[in-house]
């Protein structure tokens, strides 16, 4: 449980799990994340084996992030997390509007 306990790593994963991504991509889905906490985030997900990062050797520097196979393993248990998620936000509306 410790590999995802960062407040934005299954975020993240969320987004990697439909491809691969660079960093501004990630940034632009997550605006409320800042730089330096997801270039730090993506660095602790990368030394637990759960992304890879590629650097391509071209100016200016072009890097990708994506999901090795340990961390495809983690797709059902984010899957799961986002059904759980819709479902406490349907039921969070349906509260409110009978309050």
């Amino acid at each position: 449980m410790q590999i995802i306990a960062g407040k934005w790593k299954s975020v993240i994963i969320y987004h990697l799990m439909a491809g691969t991504q660079r960093f501004n991509d990630l940034q632009k889905q997550m605006p409320d994340c800042s730089r330096r906490m997801l270039a730090l985030q993506l660095h602790e997900l990368q030394v637990d084996g759960v992304i890879q990062k590629k650097v391509y050797p071209v100016i200016p520097v072009k890097t990708e992030y994506s999901l090795t196979d340990f961390g495809q393993t983690l797709r059902p248990v984010i899957t799961a997390m986002e059904t759980w998620g819709n479902l406490y936000n349907q039921r969070a509306t349906h509260q409110a509007a009978v309050d």
